[in-house]
């Protein structure tokens, strides 16, 4: 077994859905041509209101699915399916996350061309096609904290005195040695991860994958942000990012401070987190599910996909409550928004690809056979789902 990916659900159903249809998309791609690797998916689901172990496990009875009867947290839960894992190489994968489907075979391959690889990250876009820089980061020093927190990062993005958190200067196209991985995507090495213990369970949700990426490099091994694939990751699908999330967030910075450094160091870096948290509960706006269609605006919308899919979708729009509300165009740039509609004549690299010269749409994603529309306008707000 080569790879075993895991995934921890929690309140995301259609989301996971296009996830796990990307994924086994890939692991077919990985295993194509009679090829001896093999590749296994678990998804552990945390306590979700929302039915979806009910709606998934019929639609992938190849995925090996289980839960818990609390929200545990994304570290023990992962180590959960660690424990159940054989592949040589584990990814740890956010179920708001599309994959391409060559993405596993070239990942996998790149890090056995690396001498002393321990882990990988990958060039990561959001919902609107736009790079997400946290796909590179450089350790959370005490420099690199006070540069984040103040702004200066995104004022100078590409400068590498002020934009070292998320190692602007550094090519988003080129693959490079990091010190950070983010845990949307984190492709490792399943005995070194298990060798240096796998998670530390006292990260309920954040800065765990910080923590790993930084025991990884401790062990003597090497993280690589890989860019030559590209997934999408709709950013915090299953989190409100409102004041809460953002103390979470930070105290878990805190708890890394406190956990790696001593003394008078580790004094003011937890000082600098704790301006950082009241400054930034402050000022923090909580995220709104976006809705894919108007009640009172027309939404001029164009399709792109096979003539096939393209249609079928169509006609379940036209039969929707708000279809009235909807003019479909056969000019994309006379378009409001654009759904790609993964069948016959589009992949999902095709659409990852798309997304990203077409800008100035909203998008939205359709899987022929899929139970909802999904998309997202904003990396700081919680994503649309039409369901069909």
């Amino acid at each position: 077994m080569i790879l075993s990916v895991l995934i921890v659900n929690y309140n995301v159903c259609y989301f996971l859905e296009y996830c796990l249809r990307s994924v086994m998309k890939a692991v077919e791609h990985l295993e194509a041509d009679g090829g001896s690797w093999k590749a296994e998916v678990f998804v552990i689901d945390n306590n979700s209101t929302d039915n979806s172990l009910a709606y998934l496990r019929p639609r992938f009875p190849a995925v090996y699915f289980s839960e818990t009867e609390d929200n545990i947290g994304f570290a023990r839960a992962n180590n959960r399916l660690l424990e159940m894992a054989s592949g040589e190489y584990v990814l740890i994968l956010n179920p708001d996350t599309i994959v391409p489907e060559d993405c596993f075979l070239n990942n996998i391959l790149f890090l056995r061309s690396q001498s002393q690889a321990g882990a990988s990250g990958i060039r990561m876009i959001d919902g609107t096609g736009e790079f997400l820089p946290e796909s590179k980061r450089g350790f959370p020093g005490v420099w690199n904290a006070v540069t984040k927190f103040t702004g200066l990062a995104g004022i100078f993005p590409r400068s590498r005195l002020f934009s070292g958190y998320y190692q602007g200067h550094l090519d988003n196209l080129k693959n490079h040695e990091v010190a950070i991985l983010s845990g949307a995507y984190l492709l490792a090495d399943r005995q070194l991860v298990q060798k240096i213990g796998g998670f530390d369970e006292q990260f309920f949700m954040y800065a765990e994958d910080i923590d790993l990426s930084f025991r990884i490099s401790k062990a003597g091994f090497k993280n690589y942000y890989f860019a030559e694939s590209t997934i999408i990751h709709f950013k915090g699908e299953s989190t409100r990012k409102d004041h809460k999330y953002v103390r979470q967030f930070y105290l878990a910075m805190i708890q890394f401070v406190h956990k790696h450094f001593k003394g008078t160091r580790g004094f003011l870096f937890t000082r600098l987190l704790e301006m950082a948290i009241r400054l930034k509960a402050a000022f923090s706006k909580p995220g709104r599910l976006r809705h894919i269609d108007s009640k009172t605006d027309i939404v001029k919308t164009f399709l792109e996909g096979d003539s096939e899919t393209c249609a079928g979708l169509r006609r379940q729009l036209l039969k929707a409550p708000v279809g009235a509300n909807r003019e479909f165009v056969a000019d994309k740039k006379a378009a409001d928004e654009i759904i790609y509609c993964v069948g016959k004549g589009l992949k999902y690299k095709d659409v990852i690809n798309l997304m990203q010269t077409d800008i100035s749409y909203s998008k939205k994603i359709f899987h022929i056979g899929a139970g909802a529309i999904i998309g997202s306008d904003s990396k700081n707000e919680q994503g649309s789902v039409r369901v069909l």
